[in-house]
């Protein structure tokens, strides 16, 4: 069996790198031999997330680029795409797709409809509004990151919608031992996309620390505004390193806002946390509420005062931190590996 992913990234973007590329070595293993083409290369990510723009030449070259291999679509048995195959324009390829009879599979871990039906512009509202529901509609098969997505799929007519959470390789992931250090350490992984959310937490986070023996370690922000200054350790996220940065946390956490495009958010950081033994705090918000079992794996906060709490329990309390992480282990080895 042939297919072509026509994945948002390369293995650079977390996304693409959990929610498709990791399948490859098992998919072929199954005889199903996959041509990958990326609609953004690595210079993309790098221009975006260390000095926060987007060359619209060099995107509108990668837009041209995608073109080629949906022409040549009709050499492959299915089509797999990654959220959409032309952001920020009405589903004119999608619809093609579906007119000529080309089965296609859209994954959505985000809530992307989102950012056209809630966009500050009217007209983009009005024009690309729909677009996602569109492609939902058109699609063979929509692969769900999470129960809010699916809902939408279904709301939007698809034929199919199956649930598939963002999992990870346990074999990359050992469990790290309860550590007894006089410092504990607190940790958030994740990209600059994310670091406001945490940003959200550092007033907590900061008297914490003056309380309590504990860091805080940031790991993925790239080169955090200076204005910050915030009393935190940074380091940058790299494939090789991450699973090693994790271990070396104590606590993750993982801060959402109510926001309806939060609840299309599928726990990745979470299930990292967990499977490297750590217990772990997060809003109760999405994704989360179905990831961790509260008093179990972690807890659920919504306030600053119960961030603060669980927190400090957490931290307070070596037996409820080991036991915490050993349960956390399981519910990964059983649901997200």
């Amino acid at each position: 069996m042939r297919v072509l992913l026509l994945s948002r990234h390369s293995r650079k973007g977390a996304s693409s790198r959990m929610r498709c590329l990791q399948y490859l070595p098992m998919l072929a293993e199954w005889d199903i031999d996959v041509d990958v083409k990326p609609l953004y290369d690595e210079s993309y990510l790098t221009d975006l997330y260390q000095f926060n723009r987007r060359r619209l030449k060099r995107i509108l070259y990668r837009y041209l680029e995608r073109i080629s291999p949906l022409l040549t679509s009709r050499r492959y048995n299915l089509l797999w795409i990654q959220q959409e195959l032309f952001p920020w324009i009405p589903p004119v390829a999608e619809w093609l797709l579906n007119h000529f009879n080309m089965p296609f599979i859209v994954d959505c871990d985000d809530a992307i409809f989102h950012k056209y039906d809630l966009h500050k512009n009217k007209m983009v509202r009005r024009l690309l509004g729909r677009k996602v529901d569109l492609i939902m509609k058109y699609a063979s098969v929509v692969i769900a990151g999470n129960s809010y997505i699916a809902s939408r799929a279904i709301n939007a007519g698809a034929k199919a919608v199956r649930i598939v959470p963002t999992v990870i390789d346990l074999n990359r992931y050992p469990a790290a031992r309860l550590k007894k250090n006089a410092l504990l350490t607190i940790g958030w992984i994740g990209s600059p996309a994310t670091y406001e959310y945490f940003k959200a937490v550092a007033p907590i986070l900061i008297d914490l620390q003056k309380r309590l023996p504990v860091r805080v370690v940031v790991v993925g922000a790239a080169n955090p505004g200076q204005n910050d200054r915030l009393p935190f350790t940074f380091y940058p996220w790299s494939e090789d390193t991450e699973v090693e940065s994790v271990k070396s946390f104590d606590l993750g956490i993982m801060p959402l806002p109510n926001t309806p495009w939060a609840k299309g958010k599928c726990g990745y950081k979470l299930i990292q946390y967990m499977a490297c033994g750590l217990p772990v705090v997060a809003s109760k918000v999405g994704a989360n509420i179905d990831i961790v079992e509260p008093g179990k794996n972690g807890f659920l906060v919504s306030t600053p005062q119960e961030w603060a709490g669980a927190i400090e329990r957490i931290v307070t309390d070596d037996k409820l931190r080991k036991r915490m992480g050993e349960h956390g282990r399981r519910r990964v080895e059983q649901f997200y590996n």
